[in-house]
C-alpha cells in the first residue's frame, strides 16, 4: 500500500522507510508521487499543523498519507520557541535561532533549564481514517552549542551529558521525539490489522 510523507527531508523519509515498509507500506515522498505542496502552518499546537499538512497531502494523493510537526519547547521560556521552532524569532539560519535561545537563556541557572523536543505525526489512511500521536524526548539546555551531528536545536539539547548533535544517529534513532510518535503510530496500525 503506498504512503505519501507530506515531505522533501531525506532523513526523515529514510527513517519513515525503515520502521514503516515492514508493515507493508510503500513509503514515498511526496515529490515522489508529483505533489507540490508548501502548506501555511497557522496551527497554534503541532497536532494542528501536522493536521493541515496531513489533510492537504491527503485531498492531493487520495492515498495514504503522513505529516509531522515537530519543535523545542523550553521550560524557562514558557515553551517557546514550540511551533515556531523554525522560524523563531524571525531568524533564517540553526545556528541564529540557537544563540537567540542562548542570548534568552544567559541567566537562567542549570536546574532551569529543562526542555523537550516534541513531534506529533498525523496520519490518514487510504479510506480517510485520521491518527494523530505525539512522542516527547526531555533534556535541558546546554550553555554552548557542542557536537557535529544533528541539525537545528540538537547542538544546544543536552540528553544526559552529551547534546543531541554529539550521540550517533543510532541512539538519537531510537529516543528521540520522533521515534518516540512512531513508536506509538506503529502500534496503533499494527492493533488494526
Amino acid at each position: 500500500m503506498k504512503l505519501v510523507i507530506a515531505s522533501n527531508n531525506k532523513g526523515k523519509i529514510r527513517e519513515y522507510k525503515q520502521l514503516l515498509e515492514p508493515l507493508g507500506y510503500e513509503v514515498i515522498s511526496q515529490s515522489e508521487a508529483g505533489i507540490d505542496l508548501n502548506v501555511e502552518e497557522t496551527g497554534s499546537t503541532f497536532a494542528e499543523n501536522s493536521a493541515l499538512k496531513a489533510r492537504a497531502a491527503y485531498k492531493l494523493c487520495g492515498c495514504a498519507v503522513l505529516a509531522d510537526d515537530s519543535g523545542l519547547e523550553i521550560d524557562a521560556l514558557n515553551g517557546e520557541p514550540g511551533v515556531y521552532s523554525a522560524r523563531y524569532g524571525g531568524l533564517d539560519s540553526d545556528a541564529e535561532r540557537t544563540a537567540l535561545v542562548l542570548d534568552r537563556l544567559k541567566n537562567v541557572p542549570n536546574d532551569k533549564r529543562g526542555a523537550n523536543f516534541t513531534c506529533t505525526i498525523h496520519f490518514i489512511k487510504t479510506n480517510g481514517e485520521e491518527i494523530a500521536v505525539e512522542g516527547k524526548v526531555f533534556g535541558k539546555i546546554g550553555y554552548e552549542p557542542v557536537g557535529e551531528n544533528g541539525f537545528g536545536y540538537d547542538p544546544i539539547f543536552m540528553y544526559g551529558d552529551k547534546s543531541f548533535a554529539q550521540v550517533d544517529p543510532e541512539t538519537k534513532n531510537s529516543v528521540s521525539h520522533r521515534a518516540n510518535a512512531l513508536k506509538k503510530l506503529i502500534g496503533a496500525l499494527k492493533s488494526d490489522n
